[in-house]
């Protein structure tokens, strides 16, 4: 019987980027409202997707299920275990904003966390640059993460050259 804590061995980049557009649309209407119930929705979104990859995340859901099978292009995949050292960035720093603003009711630190956050979402979003993507490579070419965690990433420094 397959773990329900699985995350796929590879993701599907339109979709990521489709979250990451989420995420930053979510943290914008935070900051503006300053609403924290959505906040508290971006935190469960973030665990979601780190302990489940995108079976119990709404957002993941509507991207992966509603809105990727109709954008009509050449998907592309990549490696599965950076994505998820990412999301569990985005749970880190949503958290700490969560934190932060409601529990001790600290709003600018609160919204500099989110905007921190939005900044790197936007990269995933508009240019399909990972930040905890580049994270991860970074720590597996240290050492600090084992090669065998993510096979699929050693092959991609094959074909893109050691540049991380």
């Amino acid at each position: 019987m397959k773990s329900p804590f699985t995350f796929p061995e590879e993701i599907n980049e339109t979709s990521a980027r489709l979250v990451a557009a989420g995420v930053v649309t979510m943290c914008a209407v935070t900051i503006a409202t300053d609403q924290p119930w959505i906040l508290v929705a971006v935190v469960y979104g973030f665990l979601a997707r780190v302990l489940f990859g995108p079976r119990f995340s709404p957002l993941a859901r509507l991207s992966t299920q509603l809105l990727t099978p109709r954008i009509h292009v050449e998907h592309r995949f990549s490696p599965g275990p950076p994505k998820r050292l990412a999301q569990a960035m985005g749970f880190a720093m949503s958290a700490a904003a969560l934190i932060v603003g409601v529990g001790f009711g600290n709003h600018l630190a609160c919204d500099i966390i989110l905007g921190a956050l939005m900044g790197a979402a936007s990269l995933e979003a508009g240019l399909g640059f990972c930040a905890g993507c580049k994270i991860f490579y970074a720590l597996m070419k240290l050492g600090v993460i084992p090669e065998e965690t993510c096979v699929a990433c050693s092959n991609i420094w094959a074909r893109h050259g050691a540049a991380i």
